[in-house]
């Protein structure tokens, strides 16, 4: 197998293997100790130290050229070229110590005309597979015909950031530079990282292009109706998108053109924390030759896979490409979207199972991003916390929410796209008073979107946050569609409300001042 020359970037290793198959990577991640062949055929790993993502320890090159797109602050931190050149130095330095190197060429975005071409450069087989899962493999020709890329990422995640360098935060940086075109990972070996290394950047390039991009699943009927699904983790983003009565489009990242939606990703990434076959089926069956789990446990003997057990990490992950769910769209494109779907899991009990929103209160909702933890979920939580992640994936946006929000706007009243907002949350009161929605009832309002029967039917207006609720669906009891007819005590309800909307327009302050007037005005009212 010949070598592949990075010589243009400084690397002189002299065994390099470009686009290895998943057959040579498994044999040398488990020779080199990386991993261990699971029953099910999966590569088992362990990410080391850090066990999910750093973004306090993200970095952007603030330079002239793009300083006035970013959306700087917690989420973007700015650092000088300088910093970046240094610690892309000292990730060459190390990468030059290896006697083995993987290169893994692909692209991001199934559509042609906006993809962009990657070159990740690591020193892991694991991570080879990985992104070989997760970006669109090309064919023997697009790889003899790959030339340049738009970007590089250099992951020598095994190798510290220097903690006394100016601008660091800790031995961890991942650093990018829009003008060099260029991904520096140090001090963590989390596959995530890449993969939502790619994000960012798709998130910067694609507005610019007028392109919105999306932190959001996709499927489509067998009509060709595409629907979207944003929510953060609990909300059943990945459990109410795996419809098997329905295509797969993707499982997390999208773009929507004049054309459209796309996926980014050539594969996905699942959590397999409780993963069982009963539950996702789908997930579960996919977890086979070609897949990598992380940090998950599983037993010496037997190499089985205890999925509920969390020793290690909550947040265990399985990634493998997308043609490995049965009904996965190839190539991954869809039509214009008729639904966007907003999942938010509301701990307090106040929002409605479903309503509609107009294309202001998609913006405005769309910022927010709101759900909620509950007791239990972390050290500390002992009470519902609402919890606000603009764009329903603020640690990959880099411009300002309300570019994206205005974006999806503009499509949404372009197509004639519905939103709407569904609670997978509460009902009857909050968490420790109330019940979970029913699973059932959720699937029932789905099912209602997609046949169109619940955007015919009547609805009344929410007197505090606006929403327009329907008072009918099939499958779901009419008192539970108005959520303040399920509490015992409507004054604790009503009580409760307001709380609910205090947050929502303390969280919003944040975004006011760059926001449109008419996105400031679809928020609750008090």
């Amino acid at each position: 197998m010949a070598t592949f020359d990075l010589s243009r970037y400084g690397i002189r290793c002299r065994n390099v293997l470009r686009n290895a198959s998943p057959a040579v990577l498994y044999e040398q991640a488990i020779l080199r100790g990386e991993g261990r062949m699971l029953a099910s055929g999966g590569l088992a790993v362990r990410s080391g130290e850090k066990t999910g993502r750093s973004p306090k320890d993200k970095r952007i090159v603030d330079h002239p050229d793009s300083h006035d797109d970013i959306w700087w602050g917690d989420v973007n931190i700015a650092i000088r070229e300088q910093t970046f050149d240094i610690n892309r130095q000292r990730a060459i330095d190390f990468l030059n110590t290896r006697d083995q190197l993987y290169c893994v060429d692909g692209f991001a975005g199934w559509d042609e005309q906006h993809r962009i071409k990657v070159r990740i450069i690591c020193l892991n087989a694991y991570h080879a597979l990985f992104m070989h899962n997760m970006l669109i493999r090309p064919d023997t020709e697009q790889l003899a015909a790959f030339g340049d890329p738009d970007y590089v990422i250099f992951n020598a995640g095994l190798f510290p950031a220097n903690p006394l360098t100016n601008e660091m935060s800790s031995s961890t940086s991942v650093d990018l530079s829009f003008e060099k075109g260029e991904f520096v990972i140090l001090g963590t070996q989390y596959a995530g990282e890449m993969k939502k290394g790619v994000f960012t950047i798709m998130n910067y390039l694609m507005p610019k292009k007028g392109i919105v991009s999306m932190h959001c699943s996709a499927n489509e009927g067998d009509n060709g109706e595409v629907s979207i699904f944003f929510g953060l983790s609990g909300t059943g983003k990945t459990t109410l998108s795996a419809d098997p009565r329905r295509k797969l489009i993707g499982d997390d990242e999208h773009c929507w053109t004049d054309q459209g939606v796309f996926n980014i990703e050539g594969g996905c990434y699942a959590k397999a924390i409780n993963l069982s076959a009963e539950k996702e089926p789908e997930i579960f069956a996919a977890i086979r030759y070609g897949s990598v789990l992380e940090n998950v446990v599983y037993d010496e003997g037997r190499r089985e896979v205890d999925y509920d057990d969390s020793s290690i990490t909550e947040n265990t992950r399985v990634s493998y490409p997308v043609e490995y769910i049965p009904n996965a769209k190839i190539p991954c494109l869809g039509g214009q979207p008729k639904h966007v779907i907003f999942l938010t899991c509301d701990a307090f009990g106040v929002l409605p199972p479903v309503s509609k929103l107009s294309a202001d209160q998609a913006m405005y909702h769309f910022i927010s991003g709101y759900t909620a933890k509950v007791a239990g979920t972390e050290m500390g939580v002992t009470e519902p916390q609402a919890t606000f992640s603009a764009c329903f994936g603020a640690a990959f946006m880099v411009w300002h929410p309300a570019k994206y929000a205005e974006l999806l706007a503009d499509r949404i009243e372009k197509t004639g796209a519905q939103a709407w907002l569904v609670n997978t949350g509460w009902t009857g009161g909050p968490y420790g008073t109330g019940e979970r929605m029913s699973l059932k009832h959720t699937r029932a309002i789905i099912d209602a979107i997609h046949d169109g029967s619940l955007g015919q039917a009547e609805c009344v207006e929410d007197p505090i946050f606006g929403l327009q609720i329907p008072v009918a669906c099939e499958g779901v009891p009419a008192d539970v569609l108005q959520p303040k007819q399920t509490w015992k005590d409507p004054a604790a309800y009503d009580e409760k409300a307001r709380h609910l909307a205090g947050l929502f327009q303390k969280n919003f302050g944040k975004f006011a001042e760059a926001s449109s007037e008419r996105i400031r005005n679809a928020g609750p009212r008090l």
